[in-house]
């Protein structure tokens, strides 16, 4: 039997790793096997106390303590958007050191959640429920929406919204105004594919007449951008101090709908 992991890339927000044990845990319940929710980064810097007293696993620390045990056979689900260079690279390299030390191991890395090679726009489909359920309880429909992710300088980790995007906007339909934006993205010309940074997007709605917009959070976990301390939320109160006739509304993250487990579930069984 191997060791299962669902790994995200660490935060140093305590939520982060709460929220990834919660998920870890209800995927262990769908299919019968124990998983351990496992940061490749950051996530050891948060104490303890703030964590139920059981320290965040981290990537390396983890694999080198089952290797010490004996196993051998490992799964890793990643809690990816797309094949970043945390999975082409980081994780190779930590697996590479701990081979140095113990010898040859098996590890299986499953798809990540939004595969580019598949027509799998279950991701668009959350984000329309939810855009759904907040116009459901608006005096108004709100038309304007923007998607908004971390931000990568790697073209096809960009793809991924662009591509969750137009199934989105499939769904939303012609009556729907769909914009996307990031939180990082560094500068230059040739960076421009990234995608416009939010708080710069959101001004330039604003001062071309938009007063309702939704802001559909392409994150799993809450964390630095996203999430109830998140500078997401810091970034739509400043605008809305600006420009007051402006009302924002944020979905919630992808980890709090349930078709996220399907989909890990699904990454899972491709690998057995």
């Amino acid at each position: 039997m191997p060791v299962y992991l669902l790994a995200d890339n660490g935060s140093k927000i305590p939520e982060a790793t709460i929220c990834l044990r919660k998920l870890a845990k209800k995927l262990g319940e769908q299919t019968g096997k124990h998983i351990y929710a496992v940061s490749l980064q950051h996530a050891d810097s948060i104490h303890p106390s703030l964590l139920g007293n059981t320290p965040a696993e981290i990537f390396h620390d983890f694999l080198q303590q089952q290797l010490e045990q004996g196993e051998r056979e490992f799964v890793l689900l990643p809690l990816f958007f797309g094949a970043s260079r945390a999975l082409t690279s980081f994780i190779p390299e930590q697996v590479s050191r701990l081979e140095k030390q113990f010898g040859e191991f098996n590890l299986k890395l499953a798809d990540v959640v939004f595969p580019l090679s598949e027509n799998d726009y279950r991701l668009a489909d959350i984000l329309f429920e939810y855009v759904q359920k907040i116009n459901n309880q608006q005096p108004v429909k709100i038309n304007d929406i923007v998607i908004v992710d971390h931000g990568s300088p790697v073209p096809h980790i960009t793809e991924v919204r662009k591509q969750v995007a137009l199934g989105l906007q499939s769904l939303l339909g012609e009556n729907f105004s769909l914009g996307q934006a990031v939180m990082e993205r560094r500068e230059g010309a040739e960076y421009n594919f990234n995608g416009e940074l939010l708080e710069k997007y959101l001004s330039k709605q604003a001062e071309q007449g938009v007063k309702n917009i939704i802001v559909a959070m392409l994150f799993f976990l809450p964390g630095r951008h996203a999430g109830e301390c998140g500078d997401v939320q810091e970034i739509c109160d400043r605008v809305v101090s600006q420009y007051p006739f402006m009302k924002i509304i944020i979905t919630p993250l992808i980890s709090e709908h349930e078709l996220l487990i399907s989909i890990l579930h699904d990454r899972l069984l491709s690998v057995e």
